[in-house]
């Protein structure tokens, strides 16, 4: 009886003892969204100025710098083809910006110019992600419900339009994609300044921030006779990317895109 007793004991700890830590979420956070051209130039302006400010604040001001997208690492420059949309359109806005503060900015790369290298690395989650409202907003939206339930209908029309529009307001879907820009400046091989920031994106918009990659011929043939006498068979180039949009896991979920 007692080793059964004991037995017992040690079936119950057993599975205590193979526990895992309890995932928990993080605290309620915002995070932005790039959804436009003026996104990327609103991010330009702030790098733009916090470049300046370093440049000043390490006495730089007449030393030359020359913006270089880098694909990968800081060590290697993109390739023909591999640049992104994103990629060319930000450096034309970061360098039209830094004119404009009047930091002296070079066309091409020398010794003495401090490197501005910067890039976008596109993230997909394969999971499903879900969004919750603020906490608070749904107790706040109770009680003036609560409060106006005896007033006059159009006083309640007009308080529950306002909850819609600042609901509404609120709102912006996530997708599966994420972005993270890294802007980073270099003299000396020494990191002078360096940025990074996180924003979602939509997830048909995913392609202004993925490199080009190389073409690939396919053959194309037909199995019908044409009246001229039979043709030859023509090659035509399709992109890696076009393929890889095909075959994206999100192209067969019902997401209106």
């Amino acid at each position: 009886m007692r080793f059964l007793l004991v037995a017992l004991v040690i079936l119950l700890l057993l599975p205590a003892c193979a526990r895992i830590p309890e995932p928990v979420g993080f605290e309620y956070s915002k995070q932005q969204k790039m959804q436009a051209a003026h996104h990327w130039d609103i991010l330009a302006v702030d790098i733009a100025n916090e470049i300046n400010n370093e440049l000043i604040q390490n006495d730089y001001l007449d030393t030359s710098v020359f913006v270089r997208e880098t694909c990968g690492d800081e060590n290697r420059t993109c390739d023909p083809l591999e640049t992104t949309t994103f990629n060319e359109t930000f450096r034309d806005l970061l360098i039209t910006h830094l004119v404009k503060l009047g930091v002296p900015t070079s066309s091409t790369n020398s010794k003495e110019a401090i490197v501005i290298n910067y890039k976008a690395q596109p993230i997909y989650h394969q999971a499903k992600r879900w969004r919750t409202l603020k906490p608070g907003m749904l107790t706040a939206l109770t009680a003036g419900v609560m409060v106006i339930k005896n007033a006059p209908a159009e006083f309640i029309a007009i308080a529950t339009a306002g909850a819609i529009d600042g609901l509404n307001a609120g709102y912006s879907s996530t997708g599966n994609f994420e972005v993270i820009i890294t802007t980073s400046m270099i003299t000396k091989d020494n990191y002078l300044y360096r940025n990074s920031n996180i924003y979602y994106i939509n997830d048909a918009d995913s392609w202004h921030y993925q490199t080009h990659s190389n073409t690939t011929e396919i053959e194309l043939t037909s199995d019908h006779s044409s009246p001229l006498g039979q043709q030859p068979a023509v090659s035509r180039p399709i992109s890696e990317q076009s393929k890889q949009l095909l075959d994206f896991p999100y192209a067969n979920e019902t997401t209106g895109i």
